[in-house]
């Protein structure tokens, strides 16, 4: 169990974490969430749907996005958040690798740092560690706007795993205890579908961290390219993608597609002998 700045975040048993963007330009949702009211009844149908965390991104971080200040994603993302902590019982997850967004996000109600450059820019371990909030850290080679242009690997899921449990030796260090701290090997950051395909084949050796294991699969362009499907056609392909992961020692899968991805891990729960 998980406490998210006060809220509970029950693990033992694979759960849904419900993207919401409130970006202009993100890979497959941007500027549909953009107006605060649109974003609020967006999160409340994910929380109805099954989501039991909602993940709220101020700035894409799809292949080839521009960065933006910290102030411009402040002002994205902490009104959603305070609106949707009263709202909203379940937690609430920030997508920044800024630690004074990080700081601004969790004052205003998350409970969760999900940050896909693994607090490595400077004052981000400290900042995390002073929220005293779980942190899920994320492998990504090279950053947004170059990292899909030559992606190279000698052996991607030792090279992958061996850079995430640095990074928990880091956190640890700084004061993050290890039950707080989630995986994710960052599938499409950095990756060619080949090695996308060798991190799924091998994700139950990521449960080895000792850290639970959080995908984000859904949509990606590796899906897209296994069934020549436009993103918001490929809801069949995440949702297999996301069973897969679960089946292999997944904890959260992160989606957009919250109320079919549910019923699908409520199967592969069922299946697993786990009891919801």
């Amino acid at each position: 169990m998980l406490n998210c700045n006060g809220r509970p975040l029950d693990l033992s048993v694979p759960v849904v974490m419900g993207i919401l963007n409130v970006t202009p330009d993100s890979f497959s949702d941007g500027g549909r969430y953009i107006d605060l009211d649109t974003a609020t009844a967006a999160a409340r149908r994910m929380a109805e749907d099954g989501a039991a965390i909602i993940d709220i991104g101020g700035e894409s971080t799809r292949p080839g996005a521009e960065p933006v200040s910290a102030q411009e994603e402040m002002d994205r993302v902490l009104p959603v958040i305070e609106a949707l902590r009263e709202q909203l019982e379940l937690p609430l997850s920030i997508d920044t690798s800024k630690p004074e967004v990080m700081t601004e996000a969790v004052r205003a109600g998350a409970g969760m740092i999900n940050d896909v450059n693994a607090l490595r820019a400077p004052g981000a371990v400290e900042a995390a560690s002073a929220l005293s909030v779980p942190v899920c850290l994320m492998h990504m080679q090279g950053e947004p706007r170059t990292m899909q242009q030559a992606p190279r690997y000698t052996d991607v899921v030792a090279e992958v795993k061996a850079f995430l449990r640095q990074r928990i030796r880091q956190c640890e260090a700084a004061g993050i205890p290890r039950q707080h701290i989630l995986v994710d090997p960052g599938f499409g950051f950095g990756k060619t579908l080949e090695h996308n395909l060798a991190l799924l084949r091998g994700l139950s050796g990521f449960c080895d961290l000792g850290a639970g294991v959080l995908v984000g699969l859904s949509r990606k362009s590796m899906l897209g390219m296994l069934t020549g499907r436009e993103a918001h056609e490929r809801l069949a392909a995440s949702i297999a993608a996301a069973v897969l992961a679960v089946e292999r020692g997944a904890v959260v899968v992160r989606v957009h597609d919250v109320a079919e991805t549910a019923d699908a891990l409520a199967v592969v729960n069922a299946l697993i002998g786990n009891q919801l």
